[in-house]
């Protein structure tokens, strides 16, 4: 049986871990930086969530009906398979 008995895997992912923290500072220094000189904007970078990404389905709920170029590619899908 080996010494290392996963030693090495472990070394290597958290090795990996280490080097994305790296990744994600360097860029939130980057982007302070540029938030300081005024390139972009303060405050989170993405929109407000659409309220169907969060709420579910109520029970019995249909859902909304498809548009007409999504019923057609839909169609066109099932035609080519």
């Amino acid at each position: 049986m080996p010494d290392s008995m996963g030693k090495r895997k472990r070394r290597d992912v958290t090795a990996r871990k280490a080097a994305a923290r790296e990744e994600r500072r360097v860029a939130r220094a980057a982007r302070k930086k540029d938030r300081e000189a005024g390139l972009i904007e303060a405050g989170p970078p993405i929109g407000p969530a659409e309220q169907s990404e969060f709420l579910a389905m109520p029970e019995g709920a249909e859902p909304a009906e498809e548009s007409q170029d999504e019923a057609e590619d839909r169609a066109e899908d099932r035609a080519e398979a």
